[in-house]
Parts: C-alpha cells; sequence; structure tokens
C-alpha cells in the first residue's frame, strides 16, 4: 500500500511538473511592436494588454512586445500611451508558435502624427509612458526621435527631475544629489554597465564627462529590485546610448553651436553627429560623436581661519582668485545589434569619453598668520606690520597652470534568448576610468613678508560678507611692486595618474508562468563585478633658483572682477621659464613626503546571487525577492611620517628633518543580505499605486577606505595627522517609498510620494584632539596630537515628501494650446547622530524643486526653466561654529527652437541668467563667515541641428 501511494505522488508530481515546464496546452506566443503612425520609432513604455486573459507587459526599447502561452484563440489587444489615442486591436493566436502584430498610434483627429515622437511633448509623453510602466519608483528623461535632448550634458538634463539636486563644479553641474544625499549614495551605469570614477578620492562620477547627444535616455530608479545592484540609497542612475533596433528608419542627425560666455567674452564651438542604421532586417549600427571646446571665467573669494579679537572679526588668510578654463570634451559611441534568430538577439556596444580641463589659477593671498588686529569695527579688522609686537604680514601673488584629462571606457557584449516561457540574458563588460595629471604647475608662487621697516597697513571691509574687500593705508607703493615679490616655490605635479577598472559577467534566467488571470514569473541570476583602483603621485618641490627671480620676470594682466589684484603672474610666462628645471633647486624631502601621502591600491571583488518572483496581472504587479552581495577587500597605501630636526623617532633624535614611509595593507570581506518588495496597484486606468522595501548597502569611498596614514611632527613633538580608515563599515540602509499617480490627460501626470530611509554607519570626516575618545591619541598604533580620521555615524534617518505635476495644455483654446508646465518639489529631512550631536548629513538639502514652462506650437519651440535647492551642511568642522555650508542657489535657464524647414531647426539658449553664485560659509557665532564666493555670470549658446 505505501509502495503504491509513492507511485502514486510521484507520478503526481511529474504531471505537475510537466504541466509547469510546458504550459497551457494548445499555447502560442504573441509578439508585436509598437510605433507611431509615421513609422518614425518605436514607442518605448506603451502598455500592451490581452483584455481577455488580463495580462499586461510594456514596450521595449525598440517598442518590441511579448506575450508567451498565450491559448489559441481570437483576443482584442488595447494600446496606451502618453499623448496619443487608445488603440484596440483584433488578434489571432495560433495553437503553435509565435503570432506576429504590428500596431501604430497617432496623436488623434488634427493632431500631426509625429507629435508623439518630435519636440518638448515627445520628450513628456515619452518619459510618462515609461514612468507609468516602471516597475518601482523612477523618473525617466528620454530625448525625441530626431535626436534633441533637453540639456547640454547628462547632470545639467537631470537637474530637470523630481528631488534631483546637481553640485556645480565652476558653474557646471557636475555630480547628482538625489533626495538631498550625497552624490556618493548614488550608482551610475551605462548600458547597464557600471561606471567607476575617473577621479582618485570619491566612488560618484561626475557626469559632465557624458555629452547628452550620445544619451537616448537617462532612468533615475529610486527603488531597488533584487536583480539591480544593491548599493545604492539616493538612486540608481541608468544611462542609455541609441540601439540601432530603436528606430524603425534610418536616421542623421547633426548639429553645429556656439556659446558665449559674459565672463571671459570668448565663443566656443560645439558639433555632434549621431546616426542609426539597420543593414538589412536582422542587422543594425547607431552610434555618434560628440566635440566641445568650452571656455569660460570664474571670480572666486576664499577665506579660512576665522576668529574673533575683542569684537573685531579676524582671519588666517584670505584668497582673491581669478579662473580662466578651458574644457574639451570628445565623446563617441557605437552600437551592433544583430538578430541572430527568431529568439536570440545580440549586441556589442561602446562608449568613449574623453574630458580636458586646462585652468589657469591667479591669486592673491593676505596669510595674516598670528597677526594680531591694530583696530577695526564689527564690519572688519585693520593690520599695520612691525610695531611693538613686531607683527608679519605676508602677501603671496601665484599661479595655477594644471591640465588634467579624463576618460571613461565602456565596452559590452552581450545578448537575450526568448524561447517559449524561457528567458535568458548574459553579458560581460568593461568598464575603464581614469584621471592623469603630467607637468601641471600648482602652484607657483611669489611672496613678500611685511615686518620691520616694510610696513603695510590694510585695511578690510566684511560689511558684504560675500564679497570682502580690502584698501591699503600705509605701504601701496610696496604693495604693487611686482619686483619685491621674490620666488618662493614652484609644486610640480610630475605625474598624477588614477585608474579605476572593473570586469562584470552577469547573467539572469526567467520562467513564465501564465495564469487565469495574469501571469507570474520566477526570476535568478548572478553577477560578479572585480575592481581595482589606484593611484599614483610623483610631486616634485622647487624651493631654490639659480639667481635672481621675481613676480617682475613673469608678470601678466588681471582680469578679475571682485578686486584689483594686480601685478598677477602671467598665464603661460612661468611653463615659458622653467624650461627644463635645471636652474630650479629641488627639495627632496618635501617631494618624497608630498609623492608619498596619496598613493593607494585597492582591490574590491562583489559577487552577487538574486531570486525574486514577480506577479503581473491588468490591475496589481508584485515584484518580491532577496539578494546577497559578497564584498573582498585587499587595500593598500603607506604610513608617511615627517619628523623635524631635533624630533624623536622609533628612539632615535634626528639630526635634520626626515621623512619615513612605511607601507600598510589590509584585508577584508562580509556579506550582505539585500531583501526587496515593489507594489504597483492600478485600482482603475488613469491611477498608479505604488510602494517598496528595500535593504541595501554603500561603500565607503576608496579614498577614505585606503590605509594612508599622514603625520607631521614638528621638533617640540606635536603631530598633526591625516588618516585613512580601512575600517570603515559600509551605510547600510532600509528604505521605504510610497506614491500614487494620478494620468489625467493624454500628457499629463500628478503624483506624489512619501520616503524614509534608516542609515546605519554612515560615514562623515571628524577633527580629533589627542584627548578625544575612542583614540585618545593613537590610531592603528600610530600616536597623534590632532588628527582627521574618517568615522562611522551611530544612526541617520531620511524623510521626506515629493510632488510632482506635469501636463501639456492642449485642451487650451489657440494659440495657448501650445503650453507645457512641469513643476516638482521635494523636501528631505536627513540627519544624524555623531557622539554627542545631532548633524543633517552631509550634502542634504531640504528643499529642492525644479520649474519648467514651454511653449511648442508650429515651428516654434520656447522654454523657461528654474531650478532650485535649499542650503546644506557641506563638512563637518571640529564644532559646530567651524561646520562648512553651502547656501541656497536658484538657477534660471531659457531656450528657443524654430524648425526653419522640416529638417532644419536653429536655436538659442541661456544658461544661468540670473547670474547665481556659489556661496560656502559657517554660520557663526555672530554672523555668517565667509568660506567661498563664486560667481560665473551667463553662458549663451546658439546653433543649428539638422536630420535627415
Amino acid at each position: 500500500m505505501q509502495y503504491h501511494s509513492r507511485k502514486r505522488l510521484k507520478t503526481i508530481g511529474v504531471l505537475v511538473a510537466a504541466t509547469i515546464l510546458s504550459g497551457p496546452a494548445f499555447a502560442g506566443t504573441l509578439a508585436g511592436t509598437i510605433s507611431d503612425s509615421s513609422g518614425t520609432s518605436g514607442l518605448e513604455g506603451a502598455e500592451v494588454e490581452i483584455e481577455q486573459l488580463r495580462r499586461r507587459t510594456s514596450a521595449r526599447a525598440d517598442g518590441s512586445f511579448r506575450f508567451s502561452d498565450v491559448p489559441a484563440g481570437r483576443y482584442s489587444l488595447r494600446t496606451r500611451y502618453a499623448g496619443a489615442e487608445d488603440k484596440l486591436t483584433e488578434v489571432d493566436v495560433t495553437a503553435t508558435g509565435t503570432t506576429e502584430t504590428s500596431i501604430a498610434l497617432s496623436a488623434g483627429k488634427g493632431a500631426l502624427d509625429t507629435i508623439l515622437v518630435i519636440g518638448q511633448q515627445a520628450n513628456l509623453g515619452s518619459s510618462i509612458a515609461r514612468q507609468r510602466a516602471a516597475d518601482g519608483v523612477a523618473t525617466v528623461l528620454t530625448r525625441d526621435a530626431i535626436g534633441q535632448f533637453p540639456d547640454q550634458n547628462v547632470a545639467e538634463a537631470l537637474r530637470r527631475s523630481p528631488g534631483i539636486n546637481i553640485l556645480n563644479d565652476q558653474g557646471e553641474g557636475r555630480f547628482v544629489s538625489v533626495r538631498g544625499l550625497d552624490p556618493n549614495l548614488n550608482s551610475a551605469s551605462i548600458n547597464g554597465s557600471r561606471i567607476p570614477s575617473p577621479e582618485s578620492d570619491v566612488r560618484s562620477v561626475a557626469l559632465d564627462v557624458i555629452p547628452s547627444e550620445l544619451v537616448e535616455s537617462i532612468e533615475i530608479k529610486k527603488s531597488l529590485t533584487p536583480d539591480m545592484d544593491g548599493d545604492t540609497i539616493g538612486a540608481s542612475i541608468e544611462i542609455n546610448t541609441t540601439s540601432a533596433f530603436d528606430r524603425k528608419k534610418p536616421f542623421v542627425a547633426i548639429s553645429a553651436e556656439g556659446s558665449y560666455n559674459d565672463l571671459n567674452e570668448k565663443l566656443s564651438p560645439k558639433g555632434s553627429v549621431d546616426f542609426a542604421t539597420r543593414l538589412g532586417d536582422d542587422f543594425g549600427i547607431a552610434g555618434g560623436l560628440s566635440y566641445y571646446r568650452r571656455k569660460f571665467a570664474t571670480d572666486n573669494i576664499e577665506m579660512e581661519g576665522w576668529d574673533e579679537d575683542n569684537g573685531v572679526p579676524t582671519f588666517e588668510k584670505l584668497e582673491y582668485r581669478d579662473y580662466d578654463v578651458t574644457r574639451e570634451r570628445i565623446g563617441g559611441s557605437l552600437s551592433f545589434d544583430w538578430r541572430a534568430s527568431d529568439t536570440t538577439e545580440l549586441y556589442a556596444r561602446g562608449l568613449y569619453s574623453r574630458f580636458e580641463d586646462q585652468e589657469y589659477r591667479r591669486r592673491l593671498i593676505f596669510d595674516m598668520g598670528d597677526a594680531s588686529p591694530v583696530g577695526g569695527t564689527a564690519n572688519g579688522p585693520s593690520y599695520l606690520s612691525g610695531g611693538a609686537d613686531d607683527s608679519e604680514i605676508k602677501v603671496e601673488r601665484d599661479l595655477k597652470d594644471r591640465n588634467e584629462v579624463q576618460t571613461i571606457r565602456s565596452y559590452a557584449l552581450g545578448g537575450k534568448t526568448e524561447t517559449g516561457p524561457w528567458a535568458f540574458k548574459y553579458e560581460a563588460s568593461l568598464a575603464k576610468s581614469g584621471e592623469t595629471e603630467n607637468g601641471s604647475i600648482d602652484p607657483a608662487a611669489f611672496e613678500r613678508t611685511f615686518d620691520g621697516d616694510d610696513v603695510l597697513g590694510v585695511d578690510f571691509d566684511f560689511g558684504n560678507y560675500k564679497k570682502p574687500a580690502y584698501s591699503i593705508t600705509q605701504g601701496n607703493d610696496l604693495f604693487l611692486d611686482p619686483a619685491g615679490y621674490e620666488f618662493d616655490k614652484i609644486e610640480r605635479t610630475t605625474l598624477s595618474k588614477a585608474r579605476d577598472r572593473e570586469y562584470t559577467l552577469r547573467a539572469d534566467i526567467t520562467r513564465s508562468f501564465a495564469l487565469g488571470q495574469g501571469e507570474f514569473d520566477v526570476q535568478f541570476g548572478g553577477k560578479a563585478r572585480l575592481r581595482k583602483k589606484t593611484y599614483d603621485l610623483q610631486l616634485d618641490v622647487f624651493d631654490g633658483y639659480d639667481g635672481d627671480l621675481t613676480l617682475a620676470d613673469v608678470l601678466g594682466r588681471q582680469d578679475y572682477g571682485l578686486a584689483v589684484i594686480d601685478p598677477v603672474v602671467g598665464k603661460t610666462a612661468v611653463r615659458d621659464l622653467v624650461g627644463d628645471y635645471s636652474a630650479f633647486e629641488r627639495n627632496a624631502l618635501d617631494s618624497e613626503f608630498e609623492s608619498n601621502i596619496a598613493d593607494f591600491s585597492v582591490k574590491e571583488d562583489i559577487y552577487a546571487g538574486y531570486l525574486l518572483g514577480r506577479y503581473d496581472s491588468t490591475a496589481l504587479r508584485i515584484i518580491g525577492g532577496v539578494r546577497v552581495e559578497h564584498t573582498k577587500n585587499d587595500i593598500r597605501a603607506n604610513l608617511v611620517e615627517l619628523v623635524e630636526e631635533g624630533g624623536v623617532h622609533n628612539g632615535v633624535t634626528l639630526d635634520e628633518d626626515t621623512v619615513f614611509v612605511t607601507p600598510n595593507g589590509f584585508k577584508r570581506s562580509y556579506t550582505d543580505w539585500l531583501p526587496s518588495l515593489n507594489l504597483r496597484f492600478a485600482p482603475a486606468q488613469d491611477i498608479v499605486l505604488r510602494a517598496a522595501a528595500f535593504k541595501s548597502v554603500v561603500r565607503p569611498n576608496i579614498a577614505k577606505l585606503a590605509p594612508r596614514f599622514v603625520v607631521e611632527e614638528s621638533d617640540d613633538g606635536d603631530r598633526e595627522g591625516e588618516f585613512g580608515n580601512p575600517a570603515l563599515k559600509p551605510y547600510k540602509a532600509w528604505n521605504v517609498d510610497a506614491s500614487v499617480e494620478y494620468y489625467f490627460g493624454k500628457n499629463a501626470v500628478v503624483q506624489a510620494g512619501v520616503f524614509w530611509k534608516r542609515i546605519d554607519n554612515f560615514i562623515v570626516d571628524r577633527e580629533f584632539d589627542e584627548d578625544d575618545a575612542p583614540y585618545n591619541g593613537v590610531y592603528n598604533g600610530v600616536s597623534f596630537s590632532e588628527a582627521v580620521i574618517p568615522i562611522n555615524g551611530d544612526r541617520a534617518t531620511v524623510k521626506g515628501l515629493e510632488l510632482s505635476y506635469q501636463q501639456a495644455l492642449t485642451f487650451l483654446p489657440a494659440p495657448l494650446d501650445g503650453f507645457l508646465v512641469n513643476f516638482n518639489y521635494t523636501y528631505t529631512d536627513a540627519k544624524g547622530d555623531i557622539g554627542d550631536r545631532t548633524i543633517p548629513l552631509p550634502a542634504s538639502s531640504k528643499h529642492t524643486f525644479n520649474a519648467i514652462l514651454g511653449y511648442e506650437k508650429g515651428p516654434l519651440s520656447l522654454r523657461v526653466a528654474g531650478a532650485y535647492r535649499s542650503g546644506y551642511l557641506d563638512e563637518l568642522g571640529g564644532d559646530a561654529d567651524e561646520d562648512r555650508y553651502v547656501r541656497k542657489h536658484f538657477q534660471l535657464d531659457l531656450s528657443g527652437k524654430y524648425r526653419v524647414t522640416k529638417n532644419i531647426q536653429i536655436f538659442a539658449e541661456l544658461v544661468n541668467g540670473l547670474d547665481a553664485p556659489y556661496i560656502a560659509y559657517q554660520k557663526g557665532p555672530g554672523r555668517d563667515r565667509l568660506l567661498q564666493y563664486e560667481e560665473y555670470s551667463w553662458t549663451g549658446k546658439f546653433g543649428v541641428r539638422a536630420n535627415f
């Protein structure tokens, strides 16, 4: 009896397994494409529903869709896309094989068919459609079918999205902050391959390196599913270039542009070409080239060492900085796509971007040292050299002549195979990035010390704290005499080389099960990421010259608007003078010290696997599962000690200043389990509710992790140091999102969402004295008197609200029916505990909003865009009065386009039209104290674009 029971159970199990693996009897596959009625482009994100089965899917990048295990019969397909009329299509599915169908959508009666894929409405419609179809909380930016993207680089384009704040460098958007969080808490990828950072000390990628002309779409995913890398707390930023199959017709676009910066009054050229074509039905090539050489200027003031003397504010240094910058970007992408069979597509994709930054910086520096003011008011001190205490005032005039090159390369080979209910995806990729300086001069310094008979009197006025002013009350002739400023030193970056490369292998397998209502997918996969980042610095310090050398020998001319800083060093005069440096004396001690403190090598291997389940029906989608990531680190750097003459090292009193270099190495590994759940519920056709909960992990910045220990010891035994911390724990976060979206028109959506994050082990740099716990003057066996050490905080919480409204106002009477509006606002409350202090998380803005008013009618397209972010904590000081904050920022940009013919368009743009500055400061006590002020003025752009 037991034997027959076991045999019967075995037979039932075999029959069940066979049923699962084979799918419904007499079932076939339904596949097709969705495009606009002009046949220009596929409509990614268009929703297709088999009404009788309540099964729904979304079109892919090329407009294709696919249902497996569809029982034979006649069905009604309902297709929806933002900006288009719903369409009902009848199809007959055969019992075996694949049934193909093509669906073309139009904008409706009286409207141009091509409005779906061209212009501002096309960008809006495509973004809404893909956001609506997304699995989780996401925002999508796209270019239209003729290659227009809203902004000039990837970072600038992202500025317009909900919850996005762009951190500027020299007035250009570079780093992306999501929901007010540090850019290092984001991840970024190109065509699915992670982008390693070119810079030596961060994980975040400066996205202005990537020209927007090479980008087809950008997806900002704020919630994670198990098949995604788990290392993000802000967002996963996925950049996609063009595939040849994304377009239905051959395509070529060419643009030529000039830009004018008001501050330096120079023109800059830009040009691009991109294309997509098919060679037969099954093979295609797509790609592009972009070139941009931008010249601009920046006027800057920086201060440090604030204090107070009998109610008079004092400082240690005041620097007036004049920047002249040339940035050259060259980018290219190429994609090969091949339909190898009815079930398999293969691709090879590559992207190259080269970013060269030539920067000249001239400075006038007042170094007050320990000098005390001889008078002054609450608005500023008065200083006089000499006097009873023989006060010294140092004035330095110097030059930075730096050339820096950043490169990003990304190569990927992969494909997908879909056969019946099975889908396989596979990819191998290599991403490499780097940053190189070779021969930069930073600085070439000329100095004069005013003391004794060299009398200098100077008054400072901080009435306008953003633009401190000075006036010379005594010794003006000496102050302005270039022959009185003697050569002090040249620091030459002989080589600065950062390299970051990552190999990736991944595979994903999906099995779909057709249910009575909807379908269920089981998906699993694995990924290996093998990364190595290195940095090598060779810096040579020259502090002697064979002969007499003064500022008069390398004199230039000021082009600075915030103060008089003449006499200044000529931009190219020093490089013309130094030649092979044979006339200069190299300081071996300082050179060895500076060259060894920065070097490091870090290996980071991550092995991941996941399992997820996905249920999808007309109204409900559930995606849940778990991901596991195992991290292995091999970290190497140096302990560098500079001990002055008379100091003691290992029990020996030194006769001269000496540098000691000791290699350090650490290894570690850890494993993280990262569960996640995403819900999407559509109780009505125009309403989408979302909820997500997931755990994520972000690893420390490699430069903070590297065991670089830098100690300077004076002859009286004081040891000041900066330390890396190889024991830093990664950020670990629980994240919760909930939102509601109401799609109340063809190109209209209003949405509201809340988010909450609990972050353990967040990381900040903190200053320690020898009496401060927990180190009490000894770190990793190295003693110190004062030190800056990156540490893990206790716990932080981030909570906030996002609101967004987008609509094409086509319901208004002509000509007002051409208006489009886009407004989004994000509130973020991000706080963490460090010891006995509660601080806002660094780079966390409490308020962020973007507002866009567009107009598109006939050949004319206009847009006004404003972006605002409130102030934020930038760096943590020794106490609250020394914390560095960045002030609020609002930027206004304007653009206009006019289509001269069907294929030719002219355009003009105004960037930073209100001349918004960058301001960093300390909060007190008493009044705000300037740390940095920087202004850029406006930039005008104009050009022509043609497409064929």
